[in-house]
């Protein structure tokens, strides 16, 4: 999986369910639209993409699963089988890159 020069996901080479990344440029998406498929109300605006979604597929995994081991690093070391200071540095990598989304 590769990352653009701002370290957020290359949506072409993942399984990202929102692409975050434009194509042309490489500059960071927003959305523009959201619909209501039960009665086709549409809401326009320009609207900053959620921290979590501009996360990679791996990245948003690995807290989806952090989350569901309660929090627990060790759990977390024991089910992606990695020693509990990689795991440890991961988790320090994702919270790096949330907080420089939330400046």
């Amino acid at each position: 999986m590769e990352n653009n020069k701002n370290n957020q996901c290359n949506c072409e080479d993942c399984k990202c369910s929102l692409p975050c990344i434009c194509p042309s440029c490489g500059c960071e998406l927003k959305v523009k639209c959201l619909c209501c498929e039960n009665c086709n109300t549409e809401v326009s605006g320009l609207y900053q993409m959620p921290a979590l979604s501009r996360l990679t597929a791996e990245e948003q995994e690995f807290v989806l699963r952090f989350v569901q081991n309660s929090g627990s690093l060790k759990d977390m070391a024991k089910y992606l089988k990695f020693s509990y200071p990689t795991v440890r540095n991961m988790l320090d990598e994702i919270i790096k890159k949330l907080n420089e989304y939330e400046k």
